[in-house]
C-alpha cells in the first residue's frame, strides 16, 4: 500500500482496519478525519471511546512524524489503527509496520498500568505471531503505552512500556534492531492473511489427540460411531462435490460436544481441502458455539502454547460477522460444527444481535450457515449438535423447523442423520 492510499472506506469486503496509511500521510491528516474513519469502521462507538481517540490520535501523529524526521526509512512505514482480529471481537489499538518488524501498541488512558494491561499487549503480539501470515518470519513487538505517563521505555515481562513522548525513540530502536524491509501493508491487511499457521495447527491437534485433556476425552468410546460416520460423510461429500447436513441428537452429557470436537480436529480433512485465493486453508473445520462460557472453557482447556485454543473453537457471532456482511469472502473451512443447533436464532434475533449489518441481508442462523456452506469450494458438511430436553429462550423458538426451511431455500443436499 502506498503512502497515498488510506483506509478502504468504500469496500467493506476488503476492510480489516479503521485506518491505514503511511506515516507521512498519517501525520498530515487532520485528527478528526482519522477519528471519523475509525467511527465509520467500528460503528456504535461509546463516548469513552471517542474521548480516547481524541486524546491518543494527535499524540500518535506527532510521534509518527518524529520517526519520519529522524529516520529516512520511515517514509515506507505504515500506521494501522483498529485492526480487527478475524473471528474475534477484539481489535488492536495500533499496529506500526516498520523496517523488518511489526510493532503492536496497546494504549491505556492512565499513568500507571496494571498487570492485566501488560498481559493484553502480550496477547495481541502472541496472536499475530501465531495466526498472521506476514508475522511468521518477522519479529512482533508488544508495546504498552499509558497515555498519561512520561516514563522512558522499559521491558517488562516481554512487553515494552513507554510514555507516549518516548514512543518515537522506541520505534526507531526496534526498527534499527531488525533487518529487512517494512512488511507490505496491502498483504498485511489482506482478509486471508490472518489464519492459524501450520505449526500451531499441528500443536493444537497433538494436544487434543494426546488424551491429556481428560475432561474432553472422558466419553471417547461412546462417540466413536458418530465420529466415524461424520468422517465417511465428509469423504463422500468431497468425492461427489456435494453439500451435506448431519444432525446429531442426544441428551445433555451424552458426548455431543466431544463428537464435534473430534470431527473438527480430524487430520484426514487436510487432504480434502480445496485451495482458495489465499492458498489451501490450514484449518478446514471449526467448532462453533453461541454459548460464550463454553467457548471460553474449551479454548482455555485446549490453549496449550501460543494461543492454540482458538484454532478450532470459535463463537458463532464472530464467525457470522466475518462472512455474512461480505458476500465475496469465501470461508476457509469445509466442515462446520454448529453447537446446540436446536437453539439457532430466528431472523428477528439475528437482526437484534448483528446491528451493524447492512439492511436486507438478515436471515435466520440456519439460513446463513447453509448459505456460507454454499460458498465453500466444491464441497461442505454442516454438523448440527441437537440437545434434547433443554430450555429454549427468546429468539430460539424456531427450533429444527428453521433448518428445514433453510434447506428448502437452497440447493444444499441432506446427507444423513446420526443419533448419539
Amino acid at each position: 500500500m502506498s503512502d497515498e492510499t488510506g483506509p478502504p472506506r468504500d469496500n467493506r469486503d476488503a476492510s480489516t482496519a479503521g485506518w491505514s496509511s503511511g506515516f507521512q500521510r498519517f501525520r498530515q491528516t487532520p485528527a478528526i478525519v482519522v477519528r471519523t474513519s475509525l467511527e465509520r469502521f467500528v460503528q456504535e462507538v461509546s463516548t469513552s471511546q471517542l474521548r480516547a481517540w481524541d486524546e491518543s490520535i494527535p499524540k500518535l501523529q506527532s510521534e509518527a512524524g518524529e520517526v519520519v524526521d529522524g529516520d529516512p526509512r520511515a517514509i515506507a512505514y505504515t500506521a494501522i489503527l483498529e485492526y480487527q482480529l478475524p473471528l474475534e471481537a477484539r481489535r488492536t489499538d495500533v499496529i506500526f509496520l516498520v523496517a523488518g518488524a511489526v510493532v503492536v501498541l496497546e494504549l491505556k488512558g492512565k499513568a500507571s498500568p496494571e498487570q492485566a494491561d501488560l498481559d493484553q499487549a502480550a496477547a495481541y503480539a502472541r496472536d499475530l505471531r501465531a495466526y498472521h501470515r506476514e508475522c511468521q518470519n518477522c519479529p512482533v513487538h508488544a508495546v504498552l503505552v499509558p497515555m498519561r505517563a512520561n516514563n522512558a521505555p522499559e521491558l517488562l515481562d516481554g512487553v515494552w512500556m513507554t510514555g507516549p513522548r518516548h514512543l518515537d525513540a522506541l520505534v526507531r530502536d526496534l526498527a534499527t534492531s531488525a533487518s529487512g524491509p517494512s512488511p507490505n501493508a496491502e498483504q498485511f491487511l489482506a482478509p486471508d492473511a490472518y489464519r492459524p499457521l501450520p505449526t500451531l495447527v499441528q500443536a493444537a491437534r497433538e494436544l487434543f489427540h494426546s488424551g491429556d485433556v481428560r475432561e474432553v476425552w472422558r466419553a471417547r468410546a461412546a462417540t466413536e460411531p458418530a465420529v466415524e460416520r461424520i468422517s465417511e460423510i465428509a469423504h463422500e461429500a468431497a468425492a461427489s462435490k456435494t453439500r451435506r447436513l448431519v444432525l446429531i441428537t442426544g441428551v445433555p452429557g451424552s458426548g455431543k460436544t466431544l463428537v464435534g470436537m473430534r470431527a473438527v480436529h480430524a487430520r484426514s480433512l487436510d487432504d480434502l481441502a480445496i485451495p482458495r485465493a489465499g492458498g489451501t486453508p490450514t484449518v478446514p473445520a471449526l467448532f462453533l458455539s453461541g454459548n460464550g462460557p463454553l467457548v471460553q472453557v474449551l479454548q482455555h482447556v485446549l490453549k496449550g502454547a501460543g494461543g492454540g485454543g482458538r484454532t478450532f473453537v470459535r463463537h458463532i457471532k464472530d464467525y457470522l460477522d466475518r462472512y455474512v456482511p461480505r458476500p465475496n469472502r469465501v470461508p476457509d473451512e469445509h466442515l462446520l460444527v454448529f453447537d446446540e443447533a436446536q437453539r439457532a436464532f430466528t431472523s428477528d434475533k439475528v437482526r437484534e444481535i448483528h446491528k451493524k449489518w447492512p439492511e436486507g441481508i438478515v436471515r435466520s442462523e440456519p439460513q446463513h450457515f447453509v448459505d456460507l456452506c454454499e460458498r465453500m469450494p466444491e464441497w461442505s458438511v454442516l454438523v448440527g449438535l441437537i440437545g434434547t430436553g433443554q430450555e429454549i429462550y427468546v429468539g430460539e423458538e424456531g427450533g429444527l423447523i428453521q433448518w428445514c426451511e433453510a434447506l428448502s431455500s437452497t440447493f444444499a443436499l441432506f446427507g444423513g442423520l446420526v443419533t448419539g
